[in-house]
């Protein structure tokens, strides 16, 4: 069994925590085994770790997340989407990688599902079930549905063939998205159940699909041609096209956290960061900031301070955050990425059209930045805190705290901390973004042996 790991998000339902390149998976604020916060995606992959489905497991997301993905998971097989157009493209694009790179063959099974779900430990001996289903119902896809414990709107329902059940599974008659709660009562009734976005199938399945369509079915044509595929969601393009489906139901714990007020029962402690809740209730506070914050007499809310910006919410109100914070979306103002994290301090527009933007760097012991140059921008790094040596062009040399290095545009450059390093980074430009990037080498072994001489002695 293949299983993709499907890990999207546009980050507004967990604003200010989450943005662009950090979702509600990964969001360190509930708790693990061990007690400390962990985010959903390494909770998830701890389970699959126990259930024996990690070395299995690959992971599909976009480039912007690639970075954090590494931070919290370490280094597993990643397949990047060239962009973001919903479930039916990454699923195409996952296939196209198993049945190329990967070198799985067409009658080996694929589960995909979803990182940001709350599940417990029975959740994933489901998961490993599935392809039994699949091979003894001999349907083109089995799906996992979980037993609902309220007639709720905010997901989507499998309706099931009255009468008919053998060996765990049932054959799916229909599908209802997101009903009106009196509906969704009628359909609980009926036996109906959650459909929580596990797709079971053989590849050549999809391939085939792909093949009837005129889509790529090869890995690098795909990759080129990813914008042309539509931009809608695998239920639609596929699972309610097939002929035959199955549905093997789950009883245990679920829960899609993707509100404030959802998010708020799985975090351990009611306030995290500098401050203080004096007489609240049924109140959480989160502050990522270098400030207090102090809530008095709150009762049923969420107070989140971050540096995209502070929420002050009451719970029930959540849901509906979405479609408020729209109108802020600009530059995550707080990234994660393998080697460290990244906070924007200040962001500034010149008459002349320059950009400038400062950042507060953290790079953790023993990492460092890829060896790249930059075409639209230069920078300029302070160090305030650590050691750690420097690549310039083909010199290394070695930085500590009060040492400045300037980087200029087209200049090749990386920085690796031998202790927890921190600097100030000055970037000025043309155009400040992400994609302004050409990396060369990413381990500081290839770095060393590109430079040759090693360090030069510090002036």
């Amino acid at each position: 069994m293949k299983l993709v790991l499907l890990s999207g998000g546009s980050g507004k339902r967990l604003w200010p925590m989450s943005n662009e390149s950090r979702s509600k998976q990964f969001l360190r604020v509930i708790a693990g085994a061990d007690g400390r916060p962990v985010s959903m995606l390494q909770r998830m992959w701890q389970q699959l770790d126990a259930a024996g489905l990690q070395q299995d497991a690959y992971v599909c997301a976009s480039k912007a997340q690639w970075e954090i993905i590494s931070a919290q998971i370490g280094e597993v097989p990643f397949i990047e989407e060239p962009a973001r157009r919903d479930t039916f493209p990454a699923i195409a694009l996952a296939c196209t990688y198993l049945a190329g790179p990967a070198g799985a063959r067409p009658d080996d099974v694929v589960v995909v599902m979803p990182v940001d779900h709350f599940v417990d430990d029975a959740y994933f001996h489901a998961i490993r079930r599935l392809p039994d289903v699949l091979e003894a119902s001999g349907a083109e896809l089995a799906l996992l549905g979980v037993a609902p414990t309220e007639p709720t709107s905010k997901f989507g329902y499998i309706r099931v063939r009255p009468g008919e059940s053998a060996r765990g599974w049932q054959w799916v008659d229909a599908f209802e998205e997101k009903p009106p709660a009196a509906r969704a009562a009628e359909l609980i009734r009926d036996g109906a159940l959650w459909n929580c976005g596990v797709f079971c199938f053989r590849l050549g399945y999809l391939l085939g699909i792909l093949a009837a369509r005129g889509a790529p079915t090869q890995y690098a044509q795909m990759r080129e041609e990813f914008h042309t595929l539509p931009k809608k969601s695998f239920d639609y393009e596929v699972v309610e096209k097939a002929e035959s489906i199955v549905v093997s139901r789950y009883e245990g714990a679920w829960q899609d956290l993707g509100t404030w007020n959802a998010l708020s029962e799985q975090m351990e402690h009611h306030f995290a960061g500098l401050g203080q809740a004096v007489a609240c209730e049924n109140t959480h506070v989160v502050n990522e900031l270098g400030i207090p914050v102090v809530a008095m007499g709150l009762r049923d809310a969420v107070v989140v301070a971050a540096p995209d910006g502070i929420l002050v919410t009451d719970k029930a109100m959540s849901s509906a955050l979405k479609d408020v914070v729209g109108a802020f979306e600009g530059r995550p103002m707080y990234e994660e990425r393998r080697w460290g994290t990244v906070r924007v301090l200040d962001v500034q527009k010149l008459p002349d059209g320059t950009e400038v933007v400062v950042r507060a760097v953290e790079i953790l012991p023993g990492q460092n930045i890829s060896y790249q140059k930059h075409l639209q921008r230069s920078e300029v790094w302070t160090i305030t805190e650590g050691e750690g040596e420097v690549a310039l062009d083909d010199r290394i040399l070695p930085v500590g705290p009060g040492d400045v290095v300037r980087v200029y545009a087209e200049q090749w450059h990386a920085i690796r901390a031998r202790t927890r390093l921190q600097l100030i980074e000055v970037q000025r430009g043309s155009a400040l973004v992400e994609e302004d990037i050409v990396r060369r080498y990413l381990t500081w072994d290839e770095i060393k042996q590109h430079c040759g001489a090693g360090l030069r002695p510090h002036r």
